[in-house]
């Protein structure tokens, strides 16, 4: 039986009468995941209601308390990891390593926010009077309206959700359509540690419907969302409207650079973990490889013996390196990509063509693909969010950053060099919001923000305890006790 699953409403799992409903399916083999309500733009209005309602009551419950319920919610998460880890493989396609590691991440990140709940520092400074005391407090914005990608489908949520509850806000929450299951599951287990009724709402369905709905609701004040550039920029400027707080993630092009002292066994490991982990479906996927002429055509050649022998399958099987892109839309998108390359004279060293007949034939199974590359092609430009890597020459240090900052992205990079003095110039010169030294462009720790620049995202933070600056408001608060009226600026 393929489960049928409601929104969530006011604390209260709810199919409207009449409800449309779409499927999740698994990318490896077409199975059936589950049935979702399609919302429609009513019912995305009960759930901010619902919000609305709950919120003074969320706001007053002491931030210590709050923490207590996420702590609780952190234990279940890893109690049902392996369960979880296994939705998410079968849901959005990456390897069950891989999936067990998304609910990982959410698990750390839930724990840390429990314990924001007894920090949440403002600050003191003194006062220019005398007898004056002034310090800031955070308070929540109120009703949050959180809208999360199918590349990470616990981890990128319980960022925003987990954030945004600590800080005292309640939430409407849309996952993406293609990984609902594991959306429903994550509001699941928050209901049954405890969270009040109507603080957290799940509403599914698409984000022209109920995105738009979201957006263009006044009684959201702020809206978190992670996507593609075109969506976050219609999100942004629709937003702009009820003058709400938005914060958008985006895409990225990210950039690993080889230069000749590196330790090539370690940088090559980088680079396949970096390119080809998650089916390179993740926004800090490396996407160029720029490398010195000293080592070029060595280390090219050594990285493609390596991919021609990636082990590509089931995500299921342990022995599996990397499994299907996520969608048809995803398949069919990476392989124009592989046309354009093709088409504008990169050279293909591998892959390039989607694997058919045997175990692929009922999934989205592309092989890795290796171009050789001339910055300023399309291929080295444009975000693909698959596994295709273009391999660009680099005369010196000074090339390759020149290179990396040549496009409109700036979310991570990634240098491997044995030279101090140079590590440390591309941690000041690279443009982008996350920079690694001999480690790949992907694997963030929680406890540090995440983000970028430029068209990356709109210059927001997620995780770290930067996270709470995205919930939360600063009040700004004088405390006179002199017994007199003091006029700042103006006594002497």
């Amino acid at each position: 039986m393929v489960e049928e699953y409601g929104l969530f409403i006011g604390g209260e799992w709810k199919v409207p009468p009449g409800a449309h409903r779409y499927e999740t399916r698994n990318p490896a083999n077409g199975e059936v995941l589950g049935r979702f309500v399609a919302a429609t733009p009513q019912e995305v209005k009960e759930a901010v209601s619902a919000a609305v309602a709950a919120f003074p009551s969320w706001k007053a419950t002491p931030a210590p308390k709050r923490g207590e319920i996420l702590l609780e919610a952190a234990r279940l998460f890893r109690q049902e990891k392996e369960r979880l880890g296994r939705l998410v493989t079968r849901e959005m396609g990456k390897i069950l390593a891989e999936g067990r590691g998304d609910v990982q991440e959410a698990i750390d990140f839930v724990e840390y926010m429990a314990g924001e709940g007894r920090r949440f520092a403002g600050e003191t400074v003194p006062s220019e009077l005398r007898q004056k005391f002034c310090m800031t407090v955070r308070q929540p914005k109120g009703v949050v309206a959180a809208v999360t990608p199918w590349n990470f489908p616990v981890a990128i949520p319980n960022w925003k959700i987990a954030a945004a509850l600590i800080s005292g806000n309640s939430v409407v929450f849309k996952p993406a359509s293609n990984t609902s299951a594991c959306g429903a599951e994550l509001v699941r287990i928050y209901e049954k540690a405890g969270l009040p009724p109507g603080v957290l709402n799940l509403v599914t369905g698409s984000g022209g419907t109920v995105g738009s709905a979201l957006v263009d609701d006044p009684r959201v004040r702020a809206i978190s969302f992670t996507g593609g550039v075109e969506t976050g920029r219609e999100v942004y400027s629709r937003a702009a409207t009820h003058l709400k707080y938005v914060h958008l993630e985006l895409g990225g092009k990210n950039p690993q650079i080889v230069l000749n002292d590196a330790r090539q066994e370690l940088a090559l490991e980088g680079v396949l973990f970096g390119a080809f982990g998650s089916a390179g479906q993740r926004c800090t996927a490396t996407s160029r490889l720029l490398v010195e002429k000293g080592i070029y055509r060595e280390f090219v050649e050594k990285l493609r013996s390596r991919v021609e022998k990636l082990r590509v399958g089931d995500p299921l099987d342990p022995s599996i390196e990397m499994g299907p892109v996520a969608s048809t839309d995803q398949e069919r998108k990476i392989l124009e990509y592989i046309g354009i390359g093709e088409k504008e004279g990169a050279r293909l060293l591998t892959g390039g063509r989607k694997l058919e007949g045997g175990p692929y034939a009922k999934g989205h199974f592309l092989a890795p693909t290796l171009f050789e590359a001339k910055h300023g092609q399309r291929i080295t430009k444009e975000e693909i969010f698959g596994p295709v890597l273009s391999i660009i020459p680099v005369e010196d240090f000074a090339e390759a950053v020149r290179v990396a900052n040549d496009v409109e992205y700036g979310l991570s990079s990634s240098i491997y060099t044995r030279d101090l003095d140079r590590a440390y110039q591309a941690v000041d010169q690279l443009e982008a919001g996350i920079t690694y030294v001999n480690a790949p462009t992907i694997g963030a720790e929680v406890q540090l923000p995440f983000g970028g620049v430029k068209n990356t995202g709109n210059g927001g933070r997620e995780a770290g305890s930067a996270a709470i600056e995205e919930f939360t408001e600063i009040k700004t608060v004088f405390i006179d006790y002199s017994g007199r009226l003091q006029k700042a600026q103006i006594d002497a």
